[in-house]
């Protein structure tokens, strides 16, 4: 029998969840839990909706584990934050591992971990607890992501790497073997990181700039 969970979410990150997990891992979901504030409906996806504040009359502790599905909002604040409300509720928090991604023995799952499809987590590598990353991430030997961590896709984390408690990290960004990035750090998309950034940094490449010859008048495509 598979073991029960609820999500913690009803947006688009709760709703892929529940994909992720039904489809792909020992558990089964249960239903669904938000602050009461933002209980807008009392059922998603065919399960019922609860209020956070009242969550374990229905679904106890004891008998369902919890998952935060949450995005990188405040520099993944607020799924922290809830984080530590279930923890204190007295929920353990379950985290999903794809069998499509690529890991070896010795990696430790930590708790409400969003491990996504096509990752290659490296031998000596290390994953924080309540980190989530998104499909098609490759993170190299000894390397660390600290807790809190959000990785959008195609990222590159070279061997030797630190990425410091409740960064982000955009999609395709590259960082060189061996930096140290602090905590609370935004790096956007397509940025190479190739030395340390401290605590609070921010690295946000240009976009590329769109041509004033419209389209219209390109004559070999």
């Amino acid at each position: 029998m598979k073991q029960q969970i609820v999500i913690f979410g009803n947006g688009e990150i709760a709703e892929l969840a529940d994909f992720y997990f039904t489809h792909d891992s020992e558990f089964e979901v249960a239903g669904f839990t938000v602050d009461e504030a933002f209980l807008t409906a009392t059922t998603f996806r065919g399960r019922p909706v609860v209020p956070f504040e009242t969550v374990a009359q229905q679904f106890p502790a004891e008998h369902y584990r919890m998952f935060i599905a949450v995005s990188y909002s405040r520099l993944n604040e607020i799924r922290a934050a809830k984080v530590a409300a279930a923890r204190e509720a007295g929920y353990q928090l379950a985290s999903y591992v794809s069998s499509r991604a690529t890991i070896f023995p010795g990696l430790t799952i930590k708790e409400n971990c969003f491990i996504l499809e096509d990752n290659t987590i490296q031998p000596f590598a290390e994953i924080g607890a309540n980190v989530t990353l998104w499909s098609g991430n490759h993170i190299g030997h000894h390397s660390v992501i600290e807790d809190d961590v959000f990785l959008a896709s195609h990222v590159v984390v070279s061997g030797g790497v630190r990425i410091g408690r409740a960064s982000f990290v955009g999609v395709n960004v590259t960082l060189r073997d061996h930096v140290s990035v602090g905590q609370k750090c935004v790096l956007g998309a397509g940025a190479l990181i190739l030395e340390d950034q401290p605590d609070f940094s921010v690295v946000a490449p240009r976009g590329t700039e769109r041509s004033s010859v419209p389209s219209s008048r390109l004559r070999r495509i």
